[in-house]
């Protein structure tokens, strides 16, 4: 029985929320979006209603090469029929004549036509998933880009409360005649600059936000809490690239294409033999004198087009299989090239992360040197420019190894229930 649409369309999210009422939890993973969640948005996304549409559109094609491309063709006819047999007055008959015939496919053909169909609907089933992995891929990217903003922008509003209390310091020392007015004037330019970068970072973030609102309406924005710590990968990159293999859709698709085309080949091959068409047909002839009744059997010859057909469908077999070498080239570059980077962001966070404090540090110092008069305004506010950068960085480095990790675990659908 043809499934619809309407029903494929929640049967990942039913299966998905039914497993956590029965007890089985859905687990949700540090700075993402509650899995209960996605499961809803890739559910009702356009991008995976147009993909089942597209499945009972090949459930459909399906059936009718199941039934094949012959009908019953029923003809008919009618004429007058004069005689004038040696110059004698001329008679008229009204005669007619029928017949019902069909074309009958071949042996093997029936066969493969269900193979095809039945091809088609699994390339449909795999597009299926391509596009609600792909939907993932695109939320989990809109999701570091607004978290990565979202953090850049409380790194510069801690940034800006810091130099507004610099600024206010700096303004009564001058007061009372400790600080000249040159260091007023730096510490008013340093603040100046900082409140554009903190108008820049709230634009992205607004940016970044609006993306995620319109892809995915509904989505529940958490507040901001600490960015988890990227833990590092285990196995090795042999391991890692043959579970993107196993569970890529684009190799997948590539795949059944092959295997189509080589059902496609196949038939195009067995139609170089012309399906013949047999029927039974009926007269009656001078107004009912003579009745006949008959049988017959038609056969296309073949031409050279059937010869042409069938060897442009090897050459795509060919092509099909080429294509699809290429894509699982290209896929394991892409795995082998997500692992080593995913790996080594990792100790390159903690780098960062050790720049950031040692800065932050150094800032402090520069600071206890200016209020003790043993340092100048230029020296702290280039500590504390120094800082604010290398601390923007390691989280922009801790946000990048978290999304990278997540990425990973994403194409190998160890991240949200895809399948």
């Amino acid at each position: 029985m043809k499934r619809s649409a309407h029903a494929l369309l929640f049967a990942t999210a039913l299966s998905a929320l039914g497993a956590h009422a029965s007890g089985e939890a859905l687990q949700d993973f540090p700075n993402l979006p509650l899995t209960r969640e996605v499961v809803r948005l890739l559910a009702d996304a356009p991008a995976i209603r147009a993909a089942l549409a597209q499945r009972d559109a090949e459930a459909a094609n399906r059936s009718r090469l199941e039934a094949g491309p012959h009908e019953w063709n029923l003809r008919a006819g009618s004429q007058q029929h004069w005689t004038r047999p040696n110059n004698l007055p001329g008679e008229r008959f009204s005669e007619w004549s029928a017949a019902l015939e069909r074309p009958l496919r071949l042996p093997g053909k029936a066969g493969l036509d269900a193979e095809i169909g039945q091809a088609g609907v699994a390339l449909a089933d795999t597009a299926i998933g391509d596009a609600r992995h792909e939907l993932s891929r695109f939320l989990l990217k809109s999701w570091f880009d607004w978290l990565r903003e979202s953090e850049s922008l409380a790194q510069w509003k801690q940034q800006v409360a810091l130099l507004e209390r610099q600024s206010a310091a700096v303004s009564r020392r001058q007061k009372l005649g400790d600080a000249a007015g040159i260091e007023a004037i730096q510490a008013e330019a340093a603040l100046a600059q900082a409140r554009a970068q903190l108008a820049q970072a709230t634009s992205r973030k607004q940016a970044a936000l609006a993306t995620l609102q319109q892809r995915f309406p509904g989505l529940q924005m958490p507040a901001r809490t600490p960015l988890n710590e990227p833990e590092a990968l285990s196995g090795d990159a042999k391991s890692w690239v043959a579970r993107v293999l196993e569970h890529n859709h684009e190799l997948a698709l590539a795949e059944g294409e092959r295997t189509r085309a080589g059902l496609l080949a196949e038939r195009a091959r067995r139609e170089r033999l012309p399906d013949p068409s047999v029927g039974v047909a009926w007269s009656r002839e001078r107004a009912g004198e003579e009745n006949i009744v008959g049988a017959y059997i038609s056969i296309p010859l073949p031409g050279g087009a059937r010869s042409a057909a069938a060897d442009a469908a090897g050459a795509q077999q060919l092509a099909a299989g080429h294509r699809a070498g290429a894509v699982r080239q290209k896929v394991a570059a892409e795995a082998a090239a997500l692992f080593h980077s995913a790996r080594a962001a990792v100790p390159a966070w903690q780098a960062a992360r050790s720049a950031a404090q040692r800065l932050n540090e150094s800032a402090r110092l520069s600071e206890r040197a200016y209020q003790l008069g043993e340092g100048n305004l230029g020296e702290l506010l280039a500590s504390r420019r120094l800082a604010n950068e290398a601390e923007l960085a390691a989280r922009t480095q801790q946000i990048e190894a978290l999304a990278l990790h997540y990425q990973l675990l994403l194409d190998t659908h160890q991240l949200w229930p895809l399948d």
